[in-house]
């Protein structure tokens, strides 16, 4: 045999060696990646579990909480009303909520309790779901890089929880109230059928929760140099017309004051985005200034 051909075989099999460790490689961070989940899928199931053993607090209270003329948030309206009558005014003590809630399915309740308490049960994980997701990254990171991110999971869960919180004590209920009271003619009664209902609870609670992850989001894409905080500052004035869309959308009220409401939480964690987006490209412009003078020198 030939020189060349020892040469382009020895190749080949370097080259073959290398797409074998490659796609080995690949398949470790698949497997890797799928022992996180399991672990995730569990505690989210075991939280599942857990919930059936308050199943009715969760029902009763929680989910059909925001139906309740009762309910915090509606106390509260009526003393803002009672505080403040020539500002407010008296349409805003909300004191009765005509809707009726039917089933139409022989397993609706029974699927009812189960969706109930997954919801809780995704709830409650997410901070475990988030942690799996630190550690599946978390060895692909550099130091500085870990240091950096490393109260990810605390300040993530922290947003969310304050986003299901608003969810619930405020876009959840202004949106009940709006829906189940307005009509187009009276001759038509609002009759909710009681999927639909849990549907609208949990889309407006947990998406609340998800919109609250704007600075998380901000954070991973400012890291990559994709969002600048010239760019966030430049579209600030977009950025509050379409924050008014969601606030005008999410709660389909006809008066200014609870759009304002809505929106308010939405302008802050714009705001709070493009302080976290500038400080990151402050250490960044400060590592390049470090790593040129280091250089020069």
């Amino acid at each position: 045999m030939s020189e060349n051909k020892k040469r382009d075989l020895i190749g080949a099999i370097k080259e073959k060696g290398k797409t074998l460790e490659a796609e080995m490689s690949f398949f470790d961070h698949i497997d890797v990646l799928r022992k996180h989940l399991l672990r995730a899928l569990l505690v989210v199931v075991l939280l599942t579990a857990g919930a059936f053993w308050f199943s009715d607090f969760i029902f009763n209270e929680l989910i059909m909480g925001p139906k309740n003329p009762n309910f915090w948030t509606y106390r509260m309206m009526c003393k803002m009303a009672e505080a403040w009558p020539s500002l407010i005014g008296s349409d805003f003590c909300i004191t009765h909520i005509d809707a009726k809630i039917i089933n139409t399915e022989m397993a609706g309740q029974f699927t009812l309790q189960i969706n109930a308490c997954v919801m809780v049960g995704i709830a409650l994980g997410i901070p475990y779901i988030l942690f799996e997701i630190w550690l599946f990254v978390k060895p692909a990171l550099h130091a500085n890089e870990r240091k950096s991110a490393s109260s990810f999971v605390t300040f993530a869960s922290v947003l969310f929880f304050i986003g299901i919180l608003f969810g619930y004590y405020i876009v959840c209920p202004l949106s009940v109230n709006f829906l189940t009271n307005f009509t187009v003619s009276p001759d038509i009664e609002n009759t909710f059928t009681i999927s639909s209902y849990l549907s609208s609870v949990a889309t407006l609670t947990i998406g609340s929760g998800i919109i609250f992850q704007l600075p998380v989001v901000i954070y991973i894409l400012s890291k990559f140099g994709i969002m600048t905080p010239a760019f966030m500052r430049s579209t600030r004035r977009y950025a509050a017309v379409v924050i008014l869309i969601i606030a005008a959308v999410v709660t389909p009220t006809p008066d200014i004051l609870t759009m304002l409401v809505v929106a308010l939480p939405l302008f802050i964690l714009y705001e709070l985005s493009i302080f976290i987006s500038a400080n990151i490209e402050r250490k960044r412009n400060k590592e390049l200034y470090g790593v040129a003078k280091i250089k020069k020198s």
